[in-house]
């Protein structure tokens, strides 16, 4: 397929992993941030084809892991208020919140919908005005721009009966909190094309001259994500700290200014908890006070914070790049696809679900040592 087959042509692949190897000559860790790229390195086996000395850990870029289990249980307490319809994208479906998740909340009789789009919530709430249709908007500043027409056409449309449960995280504030943890293992990143794609690359030169650590944005193919490696591999090696756009094919400088403009009409920049990670300052969108009428959380009265009780599950270590999901004891055992202990076992873009459909170390393998 043209633009696909060429960024996995196998003889360049080969050839960008000999200059990898060539390239080094320290031990660098190196965190891509996307969940979508964590699977491409699990499932084409990127990370085997390195040197040693090139270790790569897995970053918080999966919207659905890093939703907190207080705002799962609002979703689940939406959907099984009378009158309610709570629309979600499918991989929502099976995190598991502080008591249950939302098939079960559906399982016991709440109206909860699958939905490929925010727009579709809004044709149901078109469709049904005798009921109140919420949105569970959750993602990076990918999905940002649509959650934010949603509101507009709602507003436009005259449309009372519709609102979102807003779950949006940004980008840059993630790494800064991972590189000023005290058990920082990551000296530099691979950055999401399609995030960058949206916001441009300015707000992560400030990132790389504060903490010194390069940062390449790349997209989501075994060369692009290679070549993203190999020019940060070239950096660390020669003492820079760089922002590097390695996915010119889509990504601008300065980002896509209309769905910027968007979603800054709609949102304003707020603190967001992140789940196994806690409280990052500026790192979530919240809806403006304009729209406080499409804000679920001010539609409707929500019980109090029961705060993430993360039982055994490690994802905040591994989404930080401090352990990777073969560490967890649970891993493949007591957790798996069939029974989440958290969200980055069943989430399409999650590390350990990436690990357990991947890797050769399968569960029957774990579950026999």
């Amino acid at each position: 397929m043209k633009y696909v087959d060429e960024y996995r042509d196998a003889a360049i692949v080969r050839k960008l992993s000999g200059a990898i190897a060539e390239a080094t000559t320290k031990p660098w860790t190196i965190m891509e941030i996307c969940g979508g790229q964590t699977h491409a390195i699990v499932k084409f086996g990127l990370d085997e084809l390195l040197p040693r000395g090139i270790t790569l850990v897995h970053g918080p870029g999966c919207p659905v892991c890093v939703t907190s289990a207080e705002l799962i249980d609002h979703a689940v307490e939406l959907a099984v208020m009378q009158g309610v319809v709570l629309c979600s994208f499918g991989d929502m479906l099976r995190v598991p919140g502080n008591t249950v998740d939302l098939l079960t909340a559906k399982a016991r009789g709440g109206d909860v919908r699958v939905v490929y789009s925010p727009l579709d919530a809004v044709t149901l709430a078109r469709e049904n005005p005798s009921k109140q249709v919420v949105f569970f908007a959750v993602g990076f500043e990918t999905t940002a721009p649509a959650n934010a027409m949603s509101v507009l056409l709602a507003e436009r449309e005259g449309l009372k009966n519709f609102s979102i449960l807003t779950s949006h995280v940004l980008v840059p504030p993630a790494m800064r909190a991972i590189l000023g943890s005290p058990d920082n293992r990551v000296q530099g990143f691979l950055a999401a094309g399609h995030v960058c794609t949206i916001m441009g690359i300015g707000e992560y030169g400030p990132i790389t001259r504060a903490y010194r650590a390069p940062i390449i944005i790349t997209g989501f193919e075994p060369v692009d994500i290679l070549e993203g490696i190999l020019l940060c591999v070239r950096q660390l090696e020669s003492g820079r700290a760089e922002v590097e756009n390695a996915y010119s094919r889509a990504v601008r400088p300065e980002g896509n200014l209309h769905a910027r403009k968007v979603v800054e009409q709609v949102f304003q920049v707020s603190d967001r908890d992140w789940r196994g990670i806690g409280v990052i300052p500026q790192s979530g969108l919240s809806v403006r006070e304009r729209y406080a009428s499409f804000d679920a959380n001010t539609r409707f009265i929500l019980s109090a914070s029961k705060g993430n009780l993360a039982g055994e599950c490690i994802s905040g270590e591994i989404m930080r790049g401090v352990k990777k999901p073969h560490d967890c004891p649970a891993f493949g055992t007591r957790c798996n696809p069939e029974r989440p202990l958290g969200a980055p076992m069943v989430s399409s873009e999650g590390a350990c679900a990436a690990y357990y459909r991947y890797r050769s170390r399968s569960a029957e393998a774990v579950a026999a040592r």
